[in-house]
């Protein structure tokens, strides 16, 4: 079982989420009664919805974590899950996405926020900090 199916089974045993075809139309994904917050886009690629205001107030972390691709204006990061590590900080990110869906609710006027599957290129890891 791939890590992306073990996490998604973990995932889909939350009590705030529940399995949905993902509105991207690639693979399978998570939400909760107002938002998609996760999608399974393939064994390794996850996108996680964690609100634009998350992304901000955490994006120095984001950016050290080696799993984790921003894409510049989304409210969506990407997490490639290639250790068990990287399904740990999946995890962890989708319990934030969930505090930051409820502490900061998206406007029901905004415009709907398009996971990162269908942007044409997310951020390269950066390998060459002082690790």
């Amino acid at each position: 079982m791939t890590m992306a199916l073990r996490a998604m089974a973990q995932l889909a045993s939350w009590p705030d989420l529940t399995e949905t075809p993902p509105n991207c139309g690639t693979g399978r994904a998570l939400r909760t009664v107002h938002n998609e917050i996760v999608h399974f886009h393939t064994d390794q690629d996850v996108d996680l919805h964690l609100t634009a205001r998350a992304i901000r107030r955490f994006e120095d972390h984001l950016r050290s974590a080696t799993a984790v691709r921003l894409v510049p204006g989304s409210r969506w990061v990407t997490i490639r899950l290639e250790v068990e590590t990287d399904m740990d900080l999946l995890l962890t990110l989708v319990s934030l996405a969930l505090q930051a869906h409820q502490a900061w609710p998206v406007s029901r006027a905004a415009p709907s926020a398009e996971c990162n599957d269908h942007h044409d290129m997310a951020l390269p890891r950066d390998n060459s900090g002082g690790s």
